[in-house]
């Protein structure tokens, strides 16, 4: 296994307040409580439960049932001001959890092995703190989002209309990233993740006895050559100063090894930054596959999904958080620029509605055995991170509220 932190990290949270510096065993407590009870897209009853006896115990305005276990609550500070949104996402998945910690998945086959867990615990650290510390301007509304992972929970919050009623000026989230070494911030303005688009084909020729090829149509073959043609889309397609993927992920057919399928079945994926592509790749991959099965006398069935758009930062609000968390983070080159993947979020909905950003939050610490990456079965990360977490995103909303730093386009 290879990972991409090289380096154990050294984090001096001096900069860190005194109270959420003492809050920290909290957020681990509730991070590890939340990791014991992992839940699947659209299923968070007891997280959603969990957050929402922390709010009522703290006397916070929340509600329920947001597109079916969302939460939506509102922390205002002690003078008028605009309205900044903090999303947290929920959601586990189906894997089995391998570490061997006190604190492990009790669900078989569940697991929170992306950060959800941590990112819960951040949230409700930060509206803890901010509800016993009303010194700030405006209100913050605080978004407890299901179903990341699929299929999906963003939209349907939106189509609830979590930005409405009081309407959001602006959206900030953060990603515990363990592609970064603990205390780093990644962020970029502009195309930071990319759009997540699936497709599959079933490819139908003619079946037959594997030593009378001429009686058939081969359905491996003319996948085989689907699946090499379709890697020209980008190397010979996508202008070179655009970045794309292309990936077929599953290839089933046939069931002897002396009988030519009549059947084969891929599915695969699509990623990309830019919007002006987003009706591009599903018509140039049914070309190829219609010319290639025209080609070989094969019929075959297609289905293309765009399941979430690009996340694009607004440049403004990225300003914001990076100079918050240059005043934060103290590791050797503390704020990574231009941070870019092509993992795909659905806080895109979110940022295609109102101004926002999202960044990485590093959370791995090589010496403590805790950089496995994201959605590996040991999966976990450096809980250092939560305080650090909570910090950022306080200072945002003190910051969001005054008119210090530009924020181009925000209504005030």
């Amino acid at each position: 296994m290879v990972f991409t932190v090289t380096a154990s990290p050294s984090v001096d949270t001096s900069r860190i307040r005194l109270q959420i510096r003492a809050l920290q065993p909290q957020l681990s407590v509730w991070r590890r409580q939340l990791h014991q009870r992992p839940e699947l897209g659209f299923q968070e009853q007891f997280t959603s439960e969990f957050i929402a006896a922390k709010l009522r115990e703290w006397g916070i305005e929340h509600e329920t049932g947001v597109a079916q276990t969302g939460i939506v609550a509102l922390v205002k500070g002690d003078r008028p001001g605009p309205v900044l949104a903090i999303r947290a996402d929920m959601d586990a998945l189906p894997i089995q959890e391998e570490n061997e910690v006190d604190y492990r998945s009790q669900h078989d086959g569940r697991m929170h092995a992306c950060g959800h867990d941590g990112h819960v615990a951040i949230a409700l650290g930060t509206a803890y703190y901010l509800s016993q510390h009303r010194d700030f301007a405006g209100t913050v509304k605080f978004i407890f989002q299901p179903a990341e992972e699929g299929p999906g929970g963003a939209q349907p919050m939106v189509a609830a209309g979590v930005l409405n009623n009081p309407d959001v000026n602006a959206i900030i989230g953060l990603h515990l990233w363990n592609n970064l070494p603990l205390g780093q911030v990644g962020i970029r303005a502009g195309a930071m993740m990319a759009a997540v688009e699936l497709f599959e084909c079933t490819i139908h020729g003619r079946g037959g006895h594997g030593a009378m090829p001429h009686q058939t149509v081969d359905s491996i073959l003319v996948g085989a050559q689907v699946v090499t043609a379709l890697q020209t889309i980008v190397a010979r397609n996508l202008d070179p100063l655009q970045s794309g993927v292309v990936t077929v992920g599953k290839f089933e057919a046939g069931k002897a090894s002396n009988v030519i399928a009549d059947s084969a079945y891929l599915r695969g994926t699509v990623r990309y930054f830019d919007p002006a592509l987003a009706n591009f790749f599903d018509r140039r991959i049914e070309d190829i596959i219609a010319g290639t099965c025209r080609s070989h006398g094969a019929t075959y069935e297609f289905h293309y999904h765009r399941l979430y758009p690009p996340v694009i930062n607004d440049g403004a609000i990225a300003h914001l958080i990076r100079s918050v968390a240059e005043d934060v983070v103290e590791t050797p080159a503390g704020v990574v620029p231009d941070c870019q993947t092509m993992g795909g979020e659905d806080m895109s909905f979110f940022l295609q509605e109102v101004p926002g950003c999202y960044f990485f939050l590093g959370s791995a610490n090589i010496d403590r055995g805790l950089a496995y990456p994201h959605h590996h079965p040991r999966f976990d990360f450096d809980e250092t991170a939560l305080g650090l977490g909570v910090e950022i995103f306080v200072r945002c909303v003190e910051r969001f509220g005054t008119n210090t730093h530009p924020l181009d386009g925000i209504s005030r």
